[in-house]
This record gives structure tokens, C-alpha cells and sequence, in this order.
């Protein structure tokens, strides 16, 4: 069974910012304040199942993934994580920047990058790593939950290395839209979100800080605790 609560390194693009306005909007939700907020009007209009079509990302708020959600390991604390959070900050690197688009990946819809950033990659796999010490170990429970039968041999053993298989040369940055649909839905939907999103004249993302999101039960949503910018 999954401890709780949860916490996870994510990638948020700023309180004030027109691509964290979008997501939430879109998804119903801000993970900044906590709030619900009401969807834009075309989106029930083309899907009045919206609500539900979100479900799944809602839960999350509108983020990209560094370091997947994770229960504490025995003897570290929140305090211990925050502090973590600062100094990885604080770590002069090289900052990722992307051209984005939205597409579909996997069956869902998202902000993706246009093509591989390497700096981006690595940003990821720094955080996999220099956040592990804090990941409690994945239960057999936890780790039948992620199918391992329907994983590559290297998604397996990244599952049972790092807890999570998406990560170093699996990891696909993405910030989630929607859940899993079918063909036949996705088309106007995918049409619907890039027409949207063309609206925030967004040409690059700069990736230049971490967020701590906290899950505070299985019930609950993820919420950002705090942020930290990237040094350069």
C-alpha cells in the first residue's frame, strides 16, 4: 500500500505565468493555490464530459515530472526535502530551453517539446538522482500497480532502481492535458487545445526552476508547497 503523503519534483512555469494560467484553467484547478476554477467555455461546448476527460491530471496540477511521486524514506523529513530542493537550486547548470507544442503522447495530450533537448534530459536525470535517498522503497504492491509484464527490460529495471521507468534515456518531458483517449476524440480536441495554446504566442519554454508538490492523502490533490529558481 502506498505510503503517505506523497511528494514529487515537478517543473511548474510560475504563479504568474500565461502557460500555468492555461493549464490550470484547462484542468480545472491550480495546484499554486488550491483552488478549482471554472473551465473555459469551448471546452464543454466541444466535450461536455470535460470534467471527466481531466480527471486524471487534475489530481496532479498542471506540471512536468523530474522526480516522480514518492513517499519519504524512513528517517527523512519534509524539512530535509525542502532544504534539498534549495540546494539543488542553487547548483549552477545549464538551463534547458524548449520550443513547445501540444500533441498527443501516449494516447493523452500535453505541452511537449518540439524536439530533444538534451539539457532538459539531464535537468531530469540530475533530479532522479539527487532525490533518490528521500524515495521510500516500492512496495510489490506499488510495483504490480506499474505493470511491469507491459514494460521493456530497461523500463523494468529503471522501475526497480529508481521507482518509477520513465526516466534517463525513457524520460519524455510532458505537461499533461488531458487523460487517455481514443482516436476518434482526440482529433477535435488536439485541434481544439492547439488553437489555445497557438493564442499564448508561447515560441520558448525556459525550464528554469523546481517545484515540491505535496499529496497529502490518496483523496487529495497535489499541491505546490514552493519553488526554487535555477541557478545559472
Amino acid at each position: 500500500m502506498t505510503n503517505f503523503p506523497r511528494y514529487a519534483i515537478y517543473f511548474a512555469a510560475g504563479s504568474d505565468s500565461a502557460l500555468s494560467r492555461f493549464g490550470a484553467e484547462l484542468l480545472g484547478y491550480d495546484a499554486y493555490t488550491g483552488n478549482e476554477l471554472p473551465f473555459p467555455a469551448d471546452t464543454s461546448r466541444l466535450a461536455p464530459d470535460w470534467r471527466d476527460i481531466t480527471a486524471d491530471p487534475r489530481k496532479y496540477g498542471f506540471h512536468g515530472t523530474l522526480k516522480a511521486p514518492m513517499a519519504l524514506a524512513p528517517g527523512k523529513t519534509e524539512a530535509e526535502l525542502l532544504a534539498a530542493c534549495a540546494t539543488f537550486a542553487g547548483e549552477a547548470r545549464k538551463i534547458p530551453v524548449i520550443r513547445p507544442i501540444v500533441d498527443a503522447i501516449s494516447g493523452f495530450i500535453a505541452v511537449i517539446p518540439a524536439e530533444p533537448v538534451g539539457a532538459l534530459q539531464e535537468l531530469a536525470a540530475d533530479c532522479v538522482r539527487a532525490f533518490d535517498g528521500f524515495r521510500t522503497a516500492l512496495t510489490a504492491d506499488d510495483r504490480a500497480r506499474r505493470r511491469p509484464e507491459k514494460l521493456s527490460e530497461r523500463q523494468r529495471d529503471y522501475l526497480d532502481r529508481w521507482g518509477y521507468p520513465y526516466v534517463m534515456e525513457e524520460f519524455r518531458f510532458h505537461m499533461t492535458l488531458t487523460g487517455r483517449l481514443d482516436a476518434e476524440r482526440r482529433g477535435p480536441i488536439l485541434q481544439m487545445l492547439r488553437a489555445r495554446f497557438a493564442a499564448l504566442r508561447l515560441e520558448t519554454l525556459v525550464v528554469d526552476r523546481i517545484a515540491l508538490f505535496k499529496q497529502d492523502d490518496a483523496g487529495a490533490r497535489f499541491r505546490i508547497m514552493d519553488e526554487w529558481v535555477l541557478a545559472r
